[in-house]
Order: C-alpha cells, then sequence, then structure tokens
C-alpha cells in the first residue's frame, strides 16, 4: 500500500515536495490533500499538481481519515501549533526544519509524538542524500583519520526575503540556514555536546540575525567553525579536517559531491522534468523515502534524523541567539 500523505501548506517548499514526491513509484507515494489558511490558495496548488482534496484550513487536513502521514511545510512560527494538531489527530509527522522555535517546544512536540505512538521527523533532507552516507562511511573507516575541526558555511544576499528578516516571521540566519551547519558539524562529531560555544553576530532594527559565527569545542580536542549570513555569499561548502587528510562536500545542504583523500565521488541527482524553486530539491525524494521506510518497519523515529539529534540542534540554536541576542515572544512564554 502506498503511503497517503497530506501537505500542510502551499508555499515553495511545499511544491517542491510534492514535486519530489511525484518523481517516486505512485505505488509507494500517494499525494491526498492540500491545505491552506486561503482555501483559494488550496484549490489554485492542488490543480497545478493534480491534488484530489483542497482544504481551507488546517484542521480540515488533520480530520481527513485518508491521510497517513502529514508533511508540513508551513513557516517555522507554526510548527509547534501544526504539529500538535496533526499528532493529536493521529497523523504521522514529516515536519521542516527548524522543527520548531527552540529547545521547549521541539521537547513539546518529540514527547507528545512518543506519547501517541506516531512517527516524527524535523525535515533535515541532508541527511537523506547518498553523499552523506559516503561521508558516515569515510568517517566510520578513519579514511582522515582523528577528525580534529569542521568548518561549515551558509550564506547568500537575501535582503528582501521576509522570513529571514521580520521577528514576527521567525525571521534570522541561525533558525532559517543554521540547522544546516549545525547538523552537519553535530553528524560529524557523533552528536556529542560542545563543552564550549563562542558566537557573534549582527542583528537587524527588528533584532533579528543578519549573520553569525559561532566557535565551538569538544570534549575530544575537536573545534567546529560554522558561519551564517543573509547579507552576503558565503562559499556554502563544508570541510573536514582530519589528522590523515581532509573531506570537502560543495552544497553540503544538498550534495550532489564529496571530495574525499583520494578523489571525487559523484551521485547523480534523479531526474525530472519538473521545476523546483530551491537547489536540488528533487534531492527531496530521497527524504520521503527514508520516511515510508521508517514507516512501513513501524519506526517512531529515523537513524537518520533522530529525535535526541533534533533536541541537540536545537540547544545549539537556542544558546548561539542567546548570545547574539536574539529573542522571540514564545521564548519567553
Amino acid at each position: 500500500m502506498a503511503t497517503r500523505w497530506g501537505i500542510v501548506g502551499s508555499g515553495k517548499i511545499s511544491h517542491d515536495f510534492v514535486s519530489a514526491l511525484k518523481s517516486l513509484p505512485c505505488t509507494e507515494h500517494e499525494i491526498v490533500a492540500v491545505a491552506a489558511r486561503d482555501e483559494s490558495r488550496a484549490k489554485e496548488f492542488a490543480r497545478a499538481h493534480g491534488i484530489a482534496k483542497a482544504f481551507g484550513s488546517y484542521e480540515e487536513l488533520a480530520r481527513d481519515a485518508d491521510i497517513d502521514i502529514a508533511y508540513i511545510g508551513t513557516l517555522h512560527t507554526s510548527h509547534l501549533e501544526v504539529g500538535k494538531m496533526m499528532l493529536n489527530a493521529g497523523k504521522h509527522v514529516l515536519c521542516e526544519k527548524p522543527l520548531t522555535m527552540n529547545l521547549k517546544q521541539t521537547k513539546e512536540l518529540i514527547d507528545l509524538a512518543k506519547s501517541k505512538g506516531l512517527f516524527l521527523m524535523e525535515a533535515i533532507w541532508s541527511r537523506c542524500f547518498p553523499a552523506y552516507e559516503t561521508l558516515r562511511k569515510e568517517l566510520d573507516n578513519k579514511s582522515i583519520g582523528e577528525v580534529k575541526h569542521v568548518i561549515a558555511s551558509l550564506g547568500g544576499k537575501m535582503p528582501h526575503v521576509e522570513r529571514l528578516n521580520r521577528k514576527e516571521l521567525g525571521g534570522g540566519t541561525v533558525l532559517d540556514l543554521g540547522v544546516y551547519v549545525i547538523q552537519l558539524v553535530c553528524l560529524v562529531l557523533n552528536h556529542e555536546k560542545p563543552t564550549e560555544i563562542k558566537t557573534v553576530g549582527h542583528t537587524n532594527d527588528e533584532g533579528v540575525d543578519l549573520s553569525m559565527s559561532t566557535s565551538m569545542t569538544y570534549s575530544k580536542g575537536q573545534t567546529a567553525t560554522i558561519v551564517t549570513s543573509s547579507e552576503v555569499t558565503l562559499p556554502n561548502e563544508a570541510i573536514i579536517i582530519g589528522t590523515e587528510g581532509m573531506i570537502r562536500i560543495p552544497d553540503f545542504w544538498c550534495p550532489a559531491k564529496i571530495i574525499l583523500p583520494n578523489g571525487e565521488v559523484t551521485v547523480p541527482l534523479p531526474k525530472s522534468d519538473l521545476n523546483f524553486n530551491f537547489k536540488n530539491s528533487i534531492g527531496l525524494s530521497y527524504e520521503a523515502s527514508e520516511v515510508r521506510g521508517c514507516l512501513k518497519k513501524g519506526l517512531k523515529e529515523s537513524s537518520k534524523v533522530a529525535h535526541d539529534h533534533s533536541l541537540l540542534i536545537a540547544s545549539i540554536q537556542d544558546e548561539i541567539r542567546q548570545q547574539i541576542g536574539v529573542v522571540y515572544d514564545v521564548d519567553n512564554s
């Protein structure tokens, strides 16, 4: 039986996720419905993607008994509310990153999923790319010796992107871009909690971060440096440095290749004639396949993006924001 998806939100990332789903066998993935707070947008999205049902509220989608799992592609300011709505309705959940606004909310959502016996995964699609499996094997085989330092940057010129610049929309690079660089460091360093975090950054007039630079120290003599920016284009790659060599990952958040000590490994992405909004978004199909595999096995979380991983990432984001001085209303609730 196909995994039956309900799409929550009709924005650009939901468009790309649905388009990626269409690259997979229809016997494995079925898109049952889409919901938006504006019914006309939901109907327009449904027409564009050939989806049978379009709802003008998230509650209607939550009540639809034909849906197995909800994909939440809304702004992260609503992730806790919508995630709880879907879980309380008995739906499994794949929720876009960041999973919530802070550690407290992340813990609340994960605890609810556990209490309901339902699957929940933060949609860190990066970790489902084949290049990440190559990375894991190289690290396990110690092809570069003992890892000593990790460097990762992600940024571009995005002065007019509202969700990055307005506090009421959960703006700031730490939540929007930082999840990518943080998850990469966490993966490479076995999800160990840093012993020390030191951050500097700049904020706009609304008090959300335009840029940040963070250094993290670990108990085994390892360090990491991560940088994000919405003002300038950064190198946008990850470098993992060990005692015997290094690994470079261009476009590490959606990599089609990885550069190892003994040469470059290229993994061609799936082919599709559909249009996408974001770079290599066809790779969202890897994430969807991971979710289906977990559901078929009766798992409540994915080993690639486990609940503990999301909690660690959220805790690091909280600490970075605190040091820069980025505070959202929900942080004080």
